[in-house]
């Protein structure tokens, strides 16, 4: 009884934002708060301070912070702070709680999304400035496991976001359709390595659908923290993926960001594999204008991929280290890394395979960032043959 009530206000809040995404042109330059967003904001609020989340939504909004942003909207796309927060308070078991709705919103909303910026990201101040883009070169970095013994497989992405279009809460489905046709356009013009096909998944035939998200390529639907945050109205429309012919590189379209550009393959080469991400980032910055901000870096959807955006990961066999948890939590804090499971955030580590990728996102270049993931899988390697040593 209790799960279908949360469901209902889920969709009674989907329903609101496919209202307000309707109506933001009528309301350019701010609106006026609705009564009924203002009453689910107070009950909301009222919910989450009483639960036991441990969100750092819950953390950082305080009751003066609250108070003052309830009636604020972004000036272009009239997004409110219910927009911003409604995942977590449909989710009091998320670890964030807090999307951006449109790129203005950071703004707006810089009370509660500083704080939480900074304690997501360690130490990147309101005062502090990501630094220009620099790639580097994915060659300074050896194949720390040549002969596979202990990673599976690695991958390499970042997210961008279009200029001049909001995020998921605020795009009508004429935008989703726009945005689709500015990205398809723009992937079918690579070449060489680079060089595939676009796949929409509206009238996708469902096996081939299955198979590529068996393979890991596809996304799907169903993530509860990302419907709560209205990410997935007008489901298929707009969405889509493009897969290169050696099928080690791809580009989705619109699932959480407008784009996410991922390089992967089996093995752990992250040298090579961050080579190939990084060409065709700058093959697609040629066709496209992404929205970068002076401070925050690459904008997008949600606040934890900010900055370069980049989430470096591998899938690596850890079972020895698994069976010490308390020392495997100290290693990710010394080398500022996250460990999920085999399936990512909120699944189990399958046969002692773990996901691990950077923390940090932003305050250090796109290089740097490498590196110190490049320096962590390296500390956790040597930690797992202690471990089986001993």
């Amino acid at each position: 009884m209790l799960l279908n009530l949360k469901t209902r206000l889920e969709l009674r809040y989907l329903g609101l934002c496919t209202h307000l995404a309707i109506s933001r042109y009528a309301s350019k330059g701010g609106g006026k708060i609705d009564k009924e967003i203002l009453d689910q904001l107070e009950e909301g609020y009222k919910k989450l301070t009483e639960s036991k989340s441990k969100s750092l939504l819950k953390k950082h909004l305080t009751k003066e912070i609250f108070d003052k942003l309830k009636t604020q909207t972004t000036p272009s796309f009239n997004s409110t702070l219910l927009h911003c927060i409604s995942s977590g308070l449909c989710n009091h078991d998320s670890g964030m709680g807090v999307y951006a709705p449109d790129p203005e919103a950071y703004k707006v909303f810089a009370d509660l999304f500083d704080p939480l910026i900074e304690d997501y990201h360690k130490c990147f101040k309101k005062t502090d400035k990501q630094p220009a883009t620099k790639f580097g070169k994915g060659k300074d970095f050896e194949n720390l496991d040549p002969d596979s013994n202990f990673i599976v497989s690695t991958r390499v992405r970042c997210g961008r976001a279009i200029k001049g279009f909001p995020f998921n809460p605020c795009l009508t489905e004429q935008d989703y359709g726009e945005l689709e046709s500015k990205i398809c356009g723009a992937v079918m013009t690579l070449s060489g390595e680079y060089k595939g096909k676009y796949m929409p998944l509206t009238g996708m035939d469902k096996c081939l659908q299955e198979q590529l998200i068996a393979d890991h390529f596809l996304f799907k639907e169903g993530d509860r923290f990302l419907a709560a945050a209205g990410a997935s109205r007008y489901w298929p429309i707009g969405r889509g993926i493009f897969l290169n012919e050696a099928k080690n590189f791809l580009v989705w379209c619109n699932e959480e960001d407008h784009i996410r550009i991922i390089s992967m393959e089996k093995g752990g080469d992250l040298g090579k594999v961050y080579d190939r991400m990084v060409g065709g980032v700058e093959a697609l910055g040629k066709q496209l204008e992404f929205n970068r901000d002076e401070r925050l870096g690459f904008l997008t959807f949600c606040p934890t991929n900010l900055g370069t955006s980049i989430r470096a990961s591998v899938h690596i066999r850890l079972p020895s280290l698994m069976c010490q948890p308390d020392e495997m939590k100290k290693l990710a804090e010394k080398y500022r890394l996250q460990i999920r499971g085999t399936s990512g955030e909120h699944s189990e580590a399958k046969d002692g395979v773990h996901d691990i990728s950077n923390q940090r996102r932003m305050g250090l270049t796109e290089y740097e960032i490498i590196k110190e993931m490049h320096d962590g899988i390296k500390g956790l390697i040597e930690a797992e043959c202690k471990a089986r040593n001993s």
